[in-house]
């Protein structure tokens, strides 16, 4: 004979309340952040997104860097202290990068992109890369080899929604904080706007824009490939006023598929400012050994590299900060 379904939950009762050996009850605890939040909607997220990409159109910076390069996949960490660097920004695509090393002053690297192909000279390794952002060098020993100029644009300049191939949805998340009041570290609820971009094998979600409750400042942007990878995440923070324009002074750019971090003080920093296009010139230095990564072949020396950006002729930006 079958037991009646209704005495479980009585025999189940029964050994909750005679024994209590079997069960144990805890208190979990969440600390939440005293802060006083604002509350906004999805198009005031998104308007205020546009509004802050508009007001910057060149970017012209004295910045310290600090970079770390590993992780689990090269089993180790190495960090890189006190270099110091010029950055040239200027809407559409245009960026220029120089890293020189502390006290000698000499050039670690330079790099430049157009938006769709880069340069990039590393003195220390004697070789000069060229080829389309895109690609890698996923088995390089050296974080400098991985540099991609792409990634430091896209992590400078917030990109507006484009309204012909990306819509934009709101998600509440939360995140931790250390509290004002208590500095201790508390769960803070935040506002995300999730960027899906239009592609030709569909629709894809692009990056991810983390706003501050507290002041409904963008201080994150996650940057994903095609496949849905996160391929950077820039964090931004205590902004101040550079000519009128809000600007973070420290921008944290993490790469997790090259496993490097860069992290840049900003020591001046000149917005919408006319930058020509000489500053963008940036010749293969002579002797240097010329690395063609779009077909994997190593060139001699003597070739001219095939990219848009690189027609002009010797300047001194070659051999000196881009000021």
């Amino acid at each position: 004979m079958k037991p009646s379904r209704c005495l479980l939950p009585a025999v189940f009762l029964f050994l909750l309340g005679a024994t209590g050996c079997l069960f144990h009850t805890r208190t979990v605890e969440v600390r939440l952040s005293s802060a006083k939040l604002q509350t906004a909607t999805q198009q005031e997220l998104i308007d205020r997104l546009n509004e802050s990409a508009a007001r910057v159109t060149s970017l012209n910076a004295t910045v310290d860097i600090d970079t770390s390069y590993g992780g689990e996949k090269r089993g180790k960490v190495t960090d890189f202290k006190e270099i110091r660097g010029y950055i040239l920004v200027r809407k559409p695509n245009m960026l220029r990068m120089i890293g020189l090393y502390p006290i000698v002053r000499n050039k670690a690297f330079d790099m430049v992109s157009d938006g769709h192909e880069f340069k990039l000279s590393v003195p220390g390794t004697n070789k000069f890369y060229i080829g389309h952002n895109e690609v890698t060098i996923p088995d390089s020993a050296s974080a400098l080899d991985t540099l991609r100029p792409q990634a430091i644009y896209d992590a400078l300049l917030l990109q507006p929604i484009d309204p012909e191939n990306e819509i934009a949805v709101m998600e509440s998340s939360q995140e931790m904080v250390v509290d004002a009041k208590t500095h201790k570290l508390a769960q803070q609820p935040n506002y995300v706007l999730d960027v899906i971009q239009k592609t030709d094998h569909g629709w894809i979600l692009a990056r991810k824009v983390i706003f501050d409750r507290t002041t409904l400042v963008a201080h994150r942007q996650v940057v994903y490939d095609t496949r849905g990878n996160p391929v950077t995440d820039a964090r931004y923070q205590v902004f101040k006023d550079y000519d009128g324009v809000s600007f973070p002074s420290y921008i944290d750019i993490r790469r997790p598929q090259e496993e490097y971090d860069i992290r840049l003080f900003i020591v001046k920093l000149n917005i919408n400012q006319p930058i020509t296009e000489d500053q963008f010139a940036l010749q293969q230095p002579p002797g240097s050994q010329l690395v063609n990564l779009d077909n994997r072949n190593t060139n001699a020396s003597g070739t001219k590299p095939n990219v848009t950006n690189g027609a002009s002729t010797p300047t001194a930006a070659d051999s000196a900060p881009p000021h």
